[in-house]
């Protein structure tokens, strides 16, 4: 048994009218397409990987004697150049 969620969003004219279109061309329902078209940005959506934070440091792979990343005061301390 197939179970549908009904419900009510409000869609600019335009892209309403090309989906339309789109739905006539194929001999789909309006309501086919619109389905396709969530399905297919969900999963673009679920494909990206999340983003990931990554230390750059100079020279690559070497911290600076005296830096400490757990310590936010003492790193605004030495970017204002003072130590």
């Amino acid at each position: 048994m197939l179970l549908c969620m009904r419900t009510t969003i409000d869609i600019d004219d335009a892209l309403y009218r090309e989906l339309k279109k789109e739905a006539a061309k194929r001999g789909m329902k309006f309501r086919e397409v619109v389905h396709e078209h969530l399905r297919r940005a969900r999963a673009l959506r679920s494909k990206k990987s999340p983003y990931q934070f990554r230390w750059k440091t100079d020279p690559p792979g070497r911290i600076q004697p005296g830096v400490r990343l757990d310590d936010r005061d003492s790193l605004f301390d030495l970017m204002d150049g003072r130590s």
